[in-house]
């Protein structure tokens, strides 16, 4: 559903995941770069692991827990 005044745009906190934002949206990073995605949902790295930042890859799939052997 779109964002409008009577619906606001709805986040998604996911733990250990991204946070997912219904689009399409605007990041505006540290630096003041802009980056925009048109898409339905989109992922946002929180982990800063992704080298798509601001977008997930899904690199906190991939880190281990403290205790945890592979």
């Amino acid at each position: 559903m779109p964002n409008t005044p009577e619906r606001p745009r709805r986040i998604r906190v996911q733990r250990d995941g991204p946070l997912l934002v219904e689009g399409p949206v605007e990041v505006v990073g540290e630096d003041g770069e802009v980056t925009v995605s048109n898409r339905f949902t989109v992922a946002v790295c929180t982990c800063r692991r992704s080298r798509l930042l601001p977008w997930c890859d899904t690199s906190h799939r991939r880190r281990t827990k403290r205790g945890d052997t592979a």
